[in-house]
């Protein structure tokens, strides 16, 4: 695991997660956003019988590709080359930046259009290759609104879910010189900028593309969208390039389809999405389009230190975005607060796993282990167990504050000693109790607890420990 990472802000996860609470228009976007999906993915899963087989046979095909990792990419590469088409293979984001620079200048490209990729946002294409002077233009709606915007993604499967409409709005008359022309309807929004996207789909000299599955036994890509962005930038412009990450591969097309049926009811509540493509390689002689070249470039990026040890579940996400959708931090705070490409509970694993757990450090505790993550997952990846497990590498690691390692250690020997625990827990009672609101409890040493929380005592009743005992003895007392 790399011990640093420059575009890992994940450090910030606090102050950014309380910049959060007090933005009015990122708290509307996110409630205007929260029960969407929600609905929607409940209302997609009751309308099969048979949802919980169709995980089951979707996760037989990840377990069984994870554990043949090596055998299904080199199938996948050598069949990509049979259908004229190369693969190239990226261990770091900086190498996946440097293949794809290097076509891009062999071809003397100036522009380039991209469709929806998690894998060039790990490396930051963009950024290299407008560095280079290749003038780069998102075309999956939400990535182009965040583009104008110059922010990340802010979730995986809707990058604009923290912009309302008014904001939406006001980005297009920038950088569109609308003057007074009003947006004032979604549909409105929709044209314009399909309206400002046209030309650039057909003047690209190279489209880049993600991948949603890699068929190994075919050498296929295949892409979902809803916006049909997807296709024209993969055969409109001379070269189509793929991004994708190693545990993307799976067998064959009946594989891909056990997938298919659980990842648009899980991500949107579709039954599938408008458009599922599948992209085989550069076009044949008389084929009336399509791309000249085919290049698919694979990234490991911490990807294969995962495997065969604790967290190699993660290799099984599909990134449907399920978990983001049901998390009650992810919905408060939003993704910007986690300050990597990845947000929310699969977020909360993987930063520390792929950039650093040093800089990651508060993100496996920004869980309330509600556990609707594991529940609503299509691929039933334990994250909050993950989550556990990072909590104890901080721990071990020395990460954690000095301060919380030595009360953790007080709270433990206390336990151990009943007495003492009993009579720990007394004083503690009666001194919150007696506090006023100057005192050094409540400014200091749990501060961050009466900033947000309320926390009532009883004098009659006394602590837990006491009503405990009284239950248990009258309980006793009753029986005899």
């Amino acid at each position: 695991m790399p011990s640093t990472a420059p575009h890992n802000q994940a450090a910030f996860f606090r102050a950014k997660s309380s910049d959060a609470l007090l933005d009015d228009s990122l708290q509307a976007a996110l409630n205007h956003a929260k029960g969407g999906f929600i609905k929607k993915r409940a209302e997609a899963i009751a309308d099969v019988d048979s949802f919980e087989s169709y995980k089951q046979q979707a996760q037989l095909v990840k377990n069984h590709t994870i554990n043949n990792l090596d055998y299904y990419l080199h199938l996948f590469e050598q069949n990509v080359e049979k259908n004229g088409g190369q693969v190239h293979w990226a261990s770091t984001p900086e190498q996946l930046n440097n293949i794809i620079l290097h076509i891009c200048e062999r071809r003397d490209a100036k522009t380039v259009t991209k469709g929806k990729s998690m894998v060039s946002e790990e490396a930051y294409l963009n950024a290299s290759l407008e560095a280079a002077g290749i003038n780069v233009t998102e075309t999956d709606l939400g990535e182009y609104i965040i583009q104008l915007a110059k922010e990340p993604p802010s979730h995986i499967i809707a990058p604009a879910i923290h912009k309302t409409r008014q904001q939406v709005e006001a980005l297009f008359k920038e950088a569109h010189d609308l003057g007074d022309r009003q947006l004032d309807r979604i549909a409105e929004l929709v044209d314009e900028a399909r309206s400002q996207l046209r030309q650039k789909f057909l003047d690209a000299d190279v489209g880049i593309t993600g991948a949603n599955m890699l068929i190994a036994d075919t050498g296929s890509a295949m892409i979902v969208t809803n916006e049909g962005n997807g296709d024209l930038t993969a055969t409109l412009p001379k070269v189509h390039i793929i991004t994708a990450s190693i545990e993307k591969v799976v067998p064959d097309l009946e594989s891909a389809s056990a997938i298919l049926r659980v990842l648009a009811r899980s991500a949107t509540g579709q039954a599938i999405t408008s458009y599922t493509s599948l992209f085989s390689g550069p076009r044949n002689v008389d084929d009336l389009d399509g791309p000249d070249e085919f290049h698919v470039v694979i990234l490991d990026n911490q990807r294969s230190q995962m495997l065969n040890g604790p967290y190699e579940d993660m290799l099984k996400c599909i990134r449907c975005g399920a978990c983001l959708n049901h998390c009650p931090v992810y919905s408060t705070v939003g993704g910007h607060a986690y300050g990597w490409v990845y947000p929310g509970p699969m977020g909360a694993v993987l930063t520390p796993l792929m950039t650093s757990l040093k800089q990651s450090k508060d993100l496996p505790n920004a869980s309330t282990f509600c556990g609707r993550c594991e529940e609503v997952c299509p691929m039933g990846i334990p994250i909050p167990e993950m989550l556990r497990q990072l909590r104890n590498q901080e721990h071990k690691e020395h990460l954690t504050p000095l301060i919380s390692r030595l009360s953790l250690a007080a709270y433990m020997w206390l336990t151990r000693h009943h007495r003492l625990f009993h009579w720990a827990t007394k004083l503690t009672h009666w001194a919150i109790r007696n506090a006023t609101s100057n005192s050094i409890i409540k400014t200091r040493l749990l501060k961050h607890w009466f900033e947000a929380r309320e926390l009532p005592l009883d004098d009659e009743k006394g602590t837990f420990l006491t009503q405990y005992d009284k239950i248990i003895k009258s309980t006793v007392k009753g029986q005899q």
